[in-house]
C-alpha cells in the first residue's frame, strides 16, 4: 500500500512524540494502520509525504542510488540573482560535502493554501519563490542549499516525489495510491 499525504506545517513525520508537551504527529490524521513514512519532511516543512507498509518500496523511494527526484516550492528571502540560481544548478558546498546539481528556477508566487502560522515577512527585504528539484535527501538540504547561496528559506513545500504529486490534496488530507509499484490510481 502506498499513501500520499499532505503534511501540514508543524507536524512531525512520526506517529508518536515523547516530548512535553507532545507535538502534533501523523497519528492525528486517520492514516491506515501499519504504514510508515518513506522519507521525511521536517516539522517546519509542508507538503507531499509518501507512506507505505512495504519496506522494499520505502527503500526504493528513499535510497539515493535510485535518484528519485523531489520537487519543492521554496519561498526565499531576497531576490534570486542569476549567479545564485547557477550555484544551485551546479551543486552547493555544504559542511557535509557538495550537493548534486539541482534544477532551480525562479517562479511566480504559487497558489498555495495559507500557512498557519503565517510566514514572518520583513518589510524592507523582498521575497521570491523558487522551484527546486533535487535527487538526494540530506537533513534540511534545501534550506541549507538556499542559505548557502544567500537566499534563506522562509517556506518549504514539497510538491512531488518522482511521478507522485501533491495535486489538490489539502493539508492533512491523504489518498491511497493503488499498489506497491506506486502508480497512482
Amino acid at each position: 500500500m502506498l499513501i500520499a499525504f499532505n503534511k501540514p506545517y508543524g507536524v512531525l513525520c512520526q506517529f508518536t512524540d515523547r516530548s512535553t508537551p507532545p507535538r502534533p504527529t501523523l497519528a492525528a490524521f486517520g492514516l491506515p494502520p501499519q504504514v510508515y513514512p518513506a522519507g521525511r519532511l521536517d516539522h517546519d516543512s509542508e507538503g507531499l509525504l509518501l507512506l507505505t507498509d512495504d519496506g522494499a518500496l520505502a527503500h526504493r523511494i528513499t535510497d539515493p542510488r535510485h535518484k528519485l527526484p523531489k520537487t519543492y516550492l521554496v519561498q526565499v528571502e531576497g531576490t534570486p540573482a542569476p549567479a545564485q540560481l547557477a550555484a544551485l544548478r551546479q551543486g552547493v558546498a555544504l559542511r557535509d560535502g557538495p550537493t548534486r546539481p539541482a534544477e532551480a528556477e525562479a517562479i511566480d508566487p504559487p497558489d498555495l493554501w495559507p500557512r498557519d502560522p503565517p510566514v514572518r515577512m520583513r518589510k524592507t527585504v523582498p521575497d521570491a519563490w523558487l522551484r527546486l528539484r533535487i535527487r538526494e535527501g540530506r537533513n534540511r538540504q534545501v534550506r541549507r542549499m538556499t542559505a548557502a547561496v544567500g537566499l534563506p528559506t522562509l517556506r518549504l513545500v514539497r510538491i512531488a516525489i518522482g511521478a507522485h504529486t501533491l495535486d489538490a490534496l489539502a493539508p492533512g488530507d491523504w489518498r491511497r495510491l493503488d499498489d506497491a509499484r506506486g502508480e497512482p490510481e
